[in-house]
């Protein structure tokens, strides 16, 4: 490939770096993307579409399993885990197929390799340790992502212990399974592998699990979890891993006590590690906190003409974070004048049974911002049509600020919720009071009404329960 000059060259074609190529093509820039593996990145390929695929699965063998409760009958169910996992993967190519279709409607160059700064403007991309353009552009967004932190002593051996990856591919079903770490991705493993029959365990070392959330959507996860039979450790600490043949035997201390935990398989989920080494980030004016790269409102780094956007620029962790990101840096770019990100008003899913979507803030992050607060809730055995499709095992929690109705936060757990909290998302973002959500009406009946008697539960008004 010959060098060539563009207006905006984008290190990544996840969804950050191929989300931010398309909103330039659209302005007319001439735009290209530079990627080492697959296009769609870890979210299309490894995270978020894929695993929702298998979770989709577990969903129904857990329907399978209850089905006495809707009046049917059914004898000798089981799965092929092997056409679980294909379809899961079919699923993740469809989409991955589908960006690179994307990449040529809208005129988009495509460079096949791995690339990092050479100087100002420029980028040299490399695959397989051998040079293979060299491309010049005013603009440059990295979107490199992230991978699975790993522990010492507990790094995976994609046979007995597991990152993501290796626990969204299994070879055989584990009748045992501990998972470390409860944050979302732990949390879904631990969901899907238990719905699918696994004896589950979850070591979390904070004191509750889904430690982002409200303290008692956590508290109300952890007793849904445990009625499934999933067992829960938290303050809790591993501190060694011996592999047996096909076991693995866990010592975890909690409490001042330390046990011993062995089962087939082990998932490590503690969070992940910005990809920042081989950018050619030294030298440059780009600074590095925590293996993140430090941006503003509009994604620049300390470096002009160079941006960051998605997992590489931090938290929050999250594919929409990432494509918001993508098109306030390249409108600001083009001189639009784009809203600055606002961080708060990005929604956090975690697609476990029962699920859990929130935005905003916690009521006690509330509280400790200096917020007086009205706290409204609202439980799912409260409304109908969460009785008629037996999903009773929920709640949704509002926090609104007492001396101007702000909402503050919304907070939701049951069955669908990722599709609900979108309604709290863009009540934030139009930045509407308790007034307009109480004069809102909700249809009939729907979940979706518990979200309503939240709101009117927080100012003394609730009518159903």
């Amino acid at each position: 490939m010959a060098d060539q000059n563009f207006d905006l060259v984008v290190v990544g074609g996840g969804p950050g770096g191929y989300v931010a190529a398309i909103r330039a093509a659209q302005l007319g820039m001439k735009a290209a993307v530079v990627e080492r593996e697959t296009l769609g990145g870890i979210c299309l390929n490894w995270g978020c579409i894929p695993t929702k695929a298998l979770l989709r699965s577990s969903e129904i063998n857990h329907i399978l399993h209850h089905l006495g409760d809707f009046g049917f009958s059914a004898d000798n169910i089981r799965f092929d885990l092997d056409k679980v996992v294909k379809r899961s993967r079919a699923v993740a190519k469809q989409l991955s197929s589908g960006v690179a279709h994307l990449m040529k409607k809208n005129k988009i160059t495509v460079v096949d390799g791995t690339a990092k700064l050479a100087g100002k403007g420029t980028l040299s991309v490399e695959k397989d340790g051998k040079p293979v353009a060299t491309l010049k552009a005013k603009h440059i967004i990295l979107a490199t992502g992230a991978r699975a932190r790993e522990l010492p002593g507990v790094e995976s051996d994609k046979k007995l212990v597991w990152t993501y990856r290796d626990a969204m591919v299994p070879t055989m079903m584990p009748k045992s399974l501990l998972v470390i770490g409860s944050g979302a991705i732990g949390i879904e493993f631990a969901s899907f592998y238990r719905d699918m029959g696994a004896e589950v365990t979850v070591v979390e070392v904070m004191d509750r699990v889904l430690p982002v959330e409200d303290e008692e959507i956590s508290a109300f996860a952890r007793k849904s979890f445990e009625k499934q039979g999933i067992k829960i450790l938290t303050s809790a600490a591993v501190k060694g891993v011996k592999k047996g043949a096909d076991t693995v035997t866990v010592t975890v201390e909690a409490g001042g006590k330390s046990q011993e935990i062995t089962v087939d398989r082990v998932i490590s989920a503690v969070g992940i590690v910005g990809n920042v080494e081989g950018l050619g980030l030294e030298g440059t004016g780009v600074k590095v906190d925590r293996t993140h790269v430090v941006i503003d409102e509009y994604c620049r780094t300390g470096e002009p003409g160079v941006y960051a956007i998605g997992d590489l620029a931090g938290p929050p962790w999250l594919a929409h974070k990432a494509s918001h990101e993508a098109v306030v840096c390249v409108e600001a770019i083009a001189g639009l004048h784009p809203h600055p990100i606002n961080w708060g008003n990005i929604p956090g899913c975690t697609y476990c049974r029962p699920q859990v979507a929130s935005v905003g803030m916690t009521e006690a992050k509330a509280k400790a911002a200096g917020h007086e607060v009205k706290v409204g809730r609202f439980p799912f055995i409260g409304n109908g049509k969460a009785i008629a499709l037996g999903e009773v095992e929920g709640m949704v929690k509002t926090v609104f600020d007492a001396r101007t109705g702000e909402l503050l936060g919304a907070h939701m757990i049951g069955a669908e919720v990722t599709e609900l909290i979108q309604g709290y998302v863009i009540a934030r973002t139009l930045e509407s009071t308790e007034a307009e959500l109480i004069e809102t009406i909700f249809p009939h009946p729907t979940v979706s009404e518990t979200m309503h008697e939240a709101v009117l539960d927080a100012y003394g008004r609730v009518i159903h329960f």
